[in-house]
């Protein structure tokens, strides 16, 4: 078993401590991926006296809109206050009273950038980052930054049980750090009643939370499919316009998320239905797919630290023509193809439509990412390799 010690110290900390020198910093990410827990971290290790308030709190609610701040606080750290509808202009006018004298850091599991409600904007006065679950590399304490548009680096050493326990278990901190099944089929049942009961239901109004409730319970078996809303508008007998909104909704609190296919007029691309993947992937029952979307969690995690950190414009897609070839994951930067992936379970032969999509859109980087260990195949260009020490390769 993890030590849970060993984990707190989370990829993003150095990050947001450079950041917090000139602007305040928006963490955003799902309940229980372990915001609070990195802020209260700073504790002591990096800021003497901080002041931390959750908006959930009613004594520091009443703190919060008093903005009666502890005289010698170094940050003052706001936990889900975007459930104040005017959190914004509040927000905005302690920054810009008091930045002198405190850092700021605002964190929420909805996403910040969408729920901005009242008073003038923010723009210019903060650095926003997405929390991810942990990664493989994350736990491997591997934090570098990654080397934008060339090879991965994919010689890193690893340890097979901590992909094993991520694969069962998933990222969520809790979970991971527990690995007891029991345990883990309650913290799914906790999570998702928490996230409607007292996150979607104190910002949403939702008229028919019952059927929105059991879209969720739906999406687990179609983790790495391609999304028809229709087929589940037909299934929940409800409208297509409120199986879009709950959609929207249930991605802007990081239960899933989707990637859309590439376009491009060198390969006739499609242009609609996107691939869904759950945050928790330890939701998904069925092997194969659960595998798919650990990848493809691992990759949205990358992209989202070089758009976030590095101020790039990565993007996670995938590729589907018209002749419905197909490939899981492209990774892009500024839309110019980086490398693309492949995900198997067992098989070590090279897909031929990976290569087709390489010489077809220029693609410099191609892998086919199997869950069999000690895989490490050069072949036509191409790179046939295990999951592990793909996945080592990120963040």
């Amino acid at each position: 078993m993890y030590n849970v010690y060993m984990l707190k110290e989370r990829y993003l900390t150095q990050y947001i401590l450079v950041d917090l020198k000139d602007k305040m910093v928006f963490l955003g990410g799902p309940r229980q991926v372990g915001k609070t827990t990195l802020c209260r971290n700073f504790v002591g290790t990096h800021f003497k006296n901080p002041a931390y308030f959750n908006w959930d709190n009613r004594a520091d609610r009443k703190i919060i809109m008093a903005a009666t701040w502890p005289g010698d606080a170094e940050i003052l750290i706001f936990d889900e206050i975007h459930k104040h509808r005017q959190w914004k202009g509040l927000i905005k006018g302690e920054y810009d009273k008091h930045k002198e004298t405190f850092k700021f850091i605002v964190t929420g599991s909805a996403r910040l950038d969408l729920y901005r409600r009242g008073g003038d904007s923010l723009q210019g006065r903060y650095h926003y980052y997405r929390l991810h679950p942990f990664t493989l590399a994350e736990i491997e304490g591997m934090f570098d930054t990654p080397s934008v548009l060339g090879e991965l680096l994919l010689d890193r050493d690893f340890h097979q049980d901590t992909l094993d326990t991520l694969d069962v278990f998933g990222g969520f901190p809790e979970p991971f750090t527990k690995q007891n099944i029991r345990q883990l089929r309650r913290w799914h049942n906790e999570k998702i009643e928490r996230m409607f009961r007292e996150d979607i239901l104190d910002i949403e109004a939702i008229r028919d939370i019952g059927n929105m409730k059991l879209l969720s319970d739906v999406l687990s078996a179609k983790a790495g499919s391609r999304l028809s809303l229709n087929s589940i508008r037909e299934d929940l007998e409800v409208s297509h316009r409120a199986v879009t909104h709950w959609m929207d909704i249930l991605e802007a609190f990081y239960y899933h998320f989707r990637i859309y296919p590439y376009s491009s007029k060198k390969i006739r691309s499609l242009k609609k239905e996107p691939k869904l993947y759950l945050w928790d992937w330890s939701e998904v029952e069925e092997e194969a797919a659960r595998f798919e979307n650990l990848i493809a969690s691992h990759l949205l995690k990358f992209v989202h630290f070089i758009t976030d950190h590095e101020g790039y414009r990565a993007e996670l897609f995938y590729l589907r023509d018209v002749d419905k070839r197909e490939v899981d994951f492209l990774v892009t930067i500024d839309n110019r193809p980086w490398f693309a992936v492949e995900v198997k379970l067992n098989d070590t032969v090279l897909s031929p439509t990976l290569l087709y999509f390489r010489d077809r859109l220029s693609i410099p980087y191609i892998y086919q990412v199997v869950k069999k260990d000690k895989v490490d195949l050069l072949e036509k260009g191409g790179r046939v390799i295990s999951a592990g020490r793909f996945l080592a390769g990120l963040i």
